[in-house]
């Protein structure tokens, strides 16, 4: 019998902990640990922020759902990964062993990179619920006083759309307040150019993205490394296609949301050999560490090269489909390895994504996500925006039921009239 660990109880870590149970049958023990005794959506956060959804809406407490499925949780912070002796040591002094750890915490936001940062400084966030919940209290407060808005994303971020939705989000909240015409925004990105996404472009992410920015009347800045907040202002160095100093700003602001760089959780950033130098999971083509191959990580929390160098550092986003398509080929490799075969199964390296934009919205694919592509797709439209709403829902029932069926396959790829990405 082995015991099977899942660190993180996010989109990749729920999902991986069901289809484990699934595959594995009952002689194998599965384990989920994770910081909060709750889920949250995290996609979902930006409509929090301007309070089109609250906390109930979008989270639950994890325990009943997956003791459901005979698997067990332990709501509690790891301090320490011991991976010599295939150990967790977890807040308080308990300890836990695994004999398979699959690391899916998600990132550390790294506000400490750019003084005055974060929900404790001057900018806010929409990484966490937490953070939105924040980022709302401040919405209301821009509303009842209104100035200038800045919005964007700050130097090594690498989870871009979720600045795009924001800013037209609110946008449109601001729009049906009626106070708009109050409220100038600008748009702050390391990105080279509006609509790169950590991803060198998707299709005309470019013309789309600009084009729509200008008709909401929206300014912006790219190739923008971010020094320093102070309140009520954002400093900026521009730079040129070289890296040179093109530019200084100070952009005002009455209230900014500046999606951080991402790092790796100390826990997992500390032990030796396992992460790159930004803490983020080392793995070969089959979701394993290579130095130490009973531990495996999937989502955000692991390790792969921007898709291009940029004057101000950019990572590459890991999406949904990409997500799943790791755990998928974690577990079935795990499975391998119990069988005494060797790992056979391999993530798909695509992209798609469903973005909200307010009152419309943007789909993109990127078939691979690393160009040269054989796909590479971007479209807006009302059925965007429709299509996101309904599969908050449909992914958080599915998280309830406890499914093992492939989530995005079966929604998104079926809606966008896709069969399957290879």
């Amino acid at each position: 019998m082995a015991h099977i660990v899942i660190l993180g109880a996010g989109t990749g870590g729920m999902p991986a902990a069901y289809e484990m149970r699934c595959e594995l049958g009952k002689e194998h023990d599965v384990t989920v640990v994770n910081a909060q005794s709750y889920f949250q959506f995290v996609p979902s956060n930006p409509w929090v922020a301007v309070g089109w959804r609250d906390r109930s809406d979008i989270c639950f407490d994890i325990e009943p759902y997956l003791k459901r499925k005979n698997i067990n949780f332990i709501a509690k912070r790891v301090d320490k990964i011991d991976a010599e002796g295939n150990k967790l040591e977890l807040e308080g002094g308990e300890t836990l062993n695994y004999d398979y750890l699959v690391i899916a915490t998600g990132p550390r936001l790294a506000f400490e990179e750019v003084e005055g940062s974060g929900p404790e400084g001057h900018t806010h966030s929409v990484c966490s619920i937490d953070h939105a919940e924040k980022a709302y209290d401040a919405y209301k407060e821009l509303v009842a006083n209104p100035g200038p808005v800045v919005i964007g994303a700050m130097p090594f971020a690498s989870c871009f759309g979720p600045a795009y939705e924001f800013a037209f989000i609110l946008d449109t909240a601001l729009r049906r307040a009626k106070i708009r015409d109050q409220v100038p925004i600008t748009f702050v990105t390391s990105e080279p150019y509006i609509g790169h996404l950590g991803l060198g472009g998707v299709g005309d992410s470019k013309g789309f993205l600009e084009s729509d920015m200008r008709n909401h009347h929206m300014k912006w800045i790219t190739n923008a490394k971010t020094t320093k907040v102070e309140k009520g202002k954002l400093f900026v160095d521009e730079l040129n296609d070289t890296g040179e100093l093109k530019k200084q700003h100070e952009v005002d602001f009455k209230y900014a949301m500046m999606l951080p760089a991402f790092k790796g959780v100390d826990a997992v950033a500390n032990v030796e050999g396992l992460c790159n130098p930004r803490g983020f999971v080392m793995v070969d083509d089959f979701q394993r560490n290579p130095k130490y191959n009973n531990i495996y990580s999937v989502g955000v929390c692991i390790a792969i090269p921007p898709v291009e160098p940029t004057p101000v550092p950019t990572g590459a986003p890991k999406t949904g489909y990409m997500i799943e398509s790791m755990v998928t080929a974690t577990v079935h490799n795990i499975m391998n390895d119990l069988a005494g075969k060797q790992p056979d199964q391999r993530g798909t390296w695509n992209a798609i994504c469903l973005a909200d934009m307010g009152d419309t919205g943007a789909a993109f694919v990127a078939l691979p996500q690393i160009p040269p592509r054989n796909v590479a797709w971007f479209k807006k439209g009302k059925w965007v925006h429709m299509a996101k709403i309904a599969f908050e829902k449909y992914f958080i029932r599915k998280m309830k039921k406890g499914t093992s069926e492939p989530i995005y396959e079966k929604y998104i790829l079926k809606m966008l009239g896709i069969d399957r990405l290879k």
